[in-house]
Formats: structure tokens, C-alpha cells, sequence
């Protein structure tokens, strides 16, 4: 295909296909979400099959986890330095080897492996947004960011949907990730077809030791989260990277401004602009796997033992109580991103956590019929689509274009510990509720999951107001390019943001 040329710039690219491009790039982005949901549900059969301990099974999320922090904001740094189309290309054909080891294999080390090429996924997401608003006019880049992030949530609730088809009454765990591996080779084909070549957006060269230093900092702080349960909350070992993560992340900050061309700047960590959507995308991790965990155990549960529950099978759970919430959310998105364009970013944050807050408490309080379940899933998924729709406006409207990578990958990072530490906070809290007679979990704990959740969509509601009175006395949200800055001198404060929604 002819690629087109253009300066660099927002929506440089006006000769792109803007369909055909976001396409291209949800689907990247649908096989990063794909393959971290899918392995969930599928963890009980590759300790039976791989004849390991559930200890030992875990490490199988760890694992990608840990390689995902290392990873993400080196490849986002690489495609803001090198340009965004070979190193998509290049995350992609790792996730294929990967996947394609892990079907192949009946080795835990070997699967390991396997999951650690497919943690490099992680960084398609900072990457897509880049392109976007390198390719795409401003008009059209609100509505675009909101159907690719989307995905991030659709495809997670795919991901459990495939393992409940395919694993269901004792397939094999491999048949899931056969799948995977089909989306990530025909997410290759349409990005090496309809991806434009362009020149990097920003020069200079990868701060190698501090991503090595953020890496170690950010696998001491995730691998308690993900092990914490297994190794006891007050072990030496969770105890000690807790301590470790500290010194490590505050000596990386240090290092970042000793450095000239720091892999972040440490300006960009502090500055409101990105906190707001930094913290609102922890909250947001913690909101969707508190909802998936809490929804998907809970309807499982059979009534006539526990008292609660619907005796689901795991494909029921997925198709019947999940699905409908993926379902919107794919229908939803367009909109979403409408309403940033119109609105705002932080409005429509705000008013995506308030469903949060509905839909978590429904769980909470009113969940002895399968139809308040479902409404309940379906108002924490608007939550999440929503959230994720105004997060990366967010972060593009705060950075310069030549940080876009980087910054969506930062975010990226914050979005993998909400995501880690929800999925911790709830398999402890339901793993500690165990009634002695029957030895399941007690209706308490999924109270309490559902409560962590709304405690989440509240503080997401709180930094969203928090912003926007902030930028009501005076700060608003200013996108870092230079023609914008040029055009505002000479027309004069007071333009209305279309990201902030802010005068």
C-alpha cells in the first residue's frame, strides 16, 4: 500500500485511512487484553496439566506482570525516539513467539518464558496512542484514543469468555492461547500493512540505567502484590521489596534529575495534569479486576452450600454475567469519546466513576437475583470503558507529543498495579472468609470486594473534581505543541480545551 508522507505533527497524517487504522491498532491492543484475562480461569488447569502447585501457577501471572513494568516505559521511550511502527511491529512478533512457545510447550519454565515475551504487549497500548495523534486530525483523535483504550476492558471480558468456550469440562488450558496467537499474527498482518512509516517524533537516546533502575524499583513493588497472598503479608520477603521498592523509586527519582535525558521527566510524575489521570488509572485497575473476580467466583458459588450464588458453570459465568457489560462497552466507546471531544476529559471521568459507584453497590447490597448481577457488571463496565475513554485525552492534552509514548506508558504502569492490586486485595479478602464447614468463601467477602470497589469509584470521582477546580482557578489543561502555543499567543488567553473541557 502507497504510504503516505506528511510533516510530523498532530493529525499530520490526513491521507491515512482513519478506520482502517484504528482498527488495526484496536486489535493490538485487544491481543494485549486477550492475553492477560484469558490465563486467569485457565490457572486451575495448567496446575492440573503441568502437574505443579497452585504457588508455582501463580507465577504465571507474575511473570508477565513483572516483565510488563520493565518493559512498558523502555518501549514507550523507544517509539517516542525511534518511531512507533517498528516497534509495534516488533512487540508484536515477540507476543507471537511467545504465544506460540506456550502452546507448544508442557514446561512451567518454558511457559514462563512464553509469558515474559508476552508482558513486551503491554506497550502497544502507549505506542496506538501515539500514532493517533500523530495521524489523525483533532477532530477525529477524542473519538479514536476511546475505541482503542476501550479494548483494554472488551478485551479482557473476550479473554474470559474464550477460556470458558474452549476450557470448559476439561479442555486444554493451550486451547485459549491458540486463539491468542491467531489475533496477535493477524493484528501483525493489518499493522505492518496499514501502519505509515514517519520519523520519530522526538530525538535523543533511551536513559538505560534509569530504566533499569524503574524496572527493579517496580518489580519489588509488584511482586508482593502478586505473591503477598502466597508468601504471607508479613513475611520478611513482602516486607523486604516493600522497603526495597521505596528506596529504589525514590533513588530513580533522584537519578531522573541528575540525568539530561531521563527516561521521565521527573516534572512530568508531579505535574497535576498527569496525576489526576495517573491516579484515577490505579483506582480504575483496581474497580475492573475487583468486579471480574467478585462477579465471576460469586455467581459460581451453588446456593444449596453456601447460600448465595447461582451455581454457574465458568462459561455461564463469563457469557451470561460478563459479556453483556463487553458488549456495551464496544458500543459505548464511540460515544465516550464523543463526549471528551465535547465535553471533557475530567467531566466525563467524573460522571463514568458515578456509574462505578451505582454498580458497586448494587453488588454490594442487592445481588440475590442474576438480573442485579448483570446490571451491576454492566455498570461497572460503563465505569471502566468510560475511564479508560478519558484517560489517555487526559495524558495527551498534558504532554508535548515527543513524551507521548512515555507518558501513556507511565500510565500504563498505574493501570497494571490498580489492576494487580484489586486482583490481590480480592483473592485475599475471599480466600480469607472461608467457612470451616463448608470451606468456601463466606457472602461477607464479596461485600466487602464490592465495597473496595466503590471505595475505588470514589476516589476517581474525588481527583476528577479535584482538577477541574483546579483548572476553574486558573490552570487549565494545555496540550504542549508549539503551533497551539504560538497561535495562543497572538489570539489571547481563554480557549476552550477540547480535552479538559476548561476555559
Amino acid at each position: 500500500m502507497p504510504e503516505p508522507t506528511a510533516a510530523p505533527g498532530v493529525g499530520a497524517g490526513r491521507g491515512t485511512r482513519p478506520v482502517a487504522l484504528v482498527l488495526a491498532l484496536s486489535l493490538g491492543v485487544t491481543t494485549l487484553s486477550l492475553l492477560q484475562s484469558l490465563v486467569v480461569p485457565a490457572l486451575g488447569r495448567i496446575e492440573e496439566q503441568l502437574g505443579v502447585s497452585p504457588s508455582a501457577a501463580g507465577w504465571v501471572l507474575t511473570a508477565n506482570l513483572l516483565a510488563a513494568a520493565v518493559l512498558t516505559p523502555v518501549l514507550g521511550r523507544l517509539g517516542d525516539l525511534r518511531g512507533a511502527r517498528p516497534v509495534i511491529l516488533g512487540i508484536l512478533v515477540a507476543v507471537a513467539l511467545g504465544t506460540l512457545l506456550i502452546v507448544l510447550t508442557e514446561s512451567l519454565p518454558l511457559l514462563l518464558v512464553g509469558r515474559i515475551l508476552q508482558g513486551a504487549s503491554y506497550g502497544l497500548f502507549p505506542l496506538s496512542i501515539s500514532v493517533l495523534r500523530r495521524e489523525l486530525p483533532e477532530a477525529r483523535l477524542s473519538v479514536a484514543m476511546s475505541v482503542v483504550s476501550s479494548t483494554l476492558a472488551v478485551g479482557g471480558v473476550a479473554g474470559l469468555v474464550a477460556t470458558g468456550l474452549l476450557t470448559g469440562d476439561g479442555g486444554d488450558y493451550r486451547h485459549a492461547f491458540w486463539l491468542g496467537l491467531g489475533i496477535t499474527l493477524l493484528a501483525l498482518v493489518l499493522t505492518a500493512w496499514l501502519l505509515p512509516r514517519r520519523p520519530a517524533s522526538a530525538r535523543g537516546r533511551i536513559d538505560w540505567w534509569g530504566a533499569l533502575v524503574l524496572g527493579m524499583g517496580l518489580v519489588l513493588l509488584l511482586l508482593p502484590l502478586s505473591q503477598g497472598p502466597t508468601w504471607g503479608w508479613v513475611s520478611p520477603g513482602t516486607i523486604g521489596c516493600g522497603i526495597g521498592a521505596v528506596a529504589v523509586l525514590a533513588g530513580w527519582v533522584v537519578l531522573q534529575r541528575r540525568t539530561a535525558e531521563p527516561l521521565v521527566r521527573p516534572a512530568m510524575l508531579t505535574d497535576r495534569r498527569t496525576v489526576v489521570p495517573n491516579v484515577a488509572g490505579v483506582m480504575s485497575g483496581i474497580a475492573l479486576f475487583a468486579s471480574f473476580l467478585a462477579v465471576l467466583q460469586y455467581v459460581q458459588a451453588d446456593p444449596a452450600v453456601t447460600g448465595y450464588g447461582f451455581d454457574a458453570s465458568v462459561l455461564e459465568a463469563a457469557v451470561v454475567y460478563l459479556l453483556p457489560g463487553g458488549v456495551v462497552g464496544i458500543l459505548l466507546a464511540p460515544f465516550a469519546g464523543r463526549v471528551v471531544g465535547r465535553v471533557g476529559g475530567l467531566p466525563t471521568l467524573t460522571a463514568g466513576a458515578v456509574f462505578g459507584v451505582a454498580g458497586f453497590g448494587l453488588l454490594a447490597g442487592a445481588r440475590g437475583e442474576p438480573w442485579l448481577v448483570i446490571v451491576a457488571g454492566l455498570l461497572t463496565q460503563v465505569s471502566v470503558t468510560v475511564a479508560y475513554a478519558a484517560l489517555p485525552a487526559l495524558v495527551v492534552d498534558a504532554v508535548r507529543e515527543d513524551e507521548t509514548g512515555v507518558a501513556n506508558a507511565v500510565n500504563s504502569i498505574a493501570r497494571s498495579v490498580g489492576q494487580a492490586l484489586g486482583s490481590t486485595l480480592a483473592v485475599t479478602l475471599i480466600a480469607g472468609s472461608l467457612d470451616p464447614a463448608t470451606g468456601l468463601p463466606r457472602a461477607l467477602a464479596f461485600t466487602l470486594v464490592a465495597l473496595i470497589g466503590a471505595g475505588a469509584s470514589v476516589v476517581v470521582v474525588l481527583v476528577a473534581l479535584i482538577g477541574l477546580r483546579s483548572d476553574r482557578r486558573g490552570s487549565p489543561h494545555r496540550r504542549h505543541d508549539p503551533l497551539a502555543e504560538v497561535e495562543e499567543a497572538t489570539a489571547g488567553a481563554g480557549e476552550w480545551s477540547p480535552v479538559s473541557g476548561v476555559r
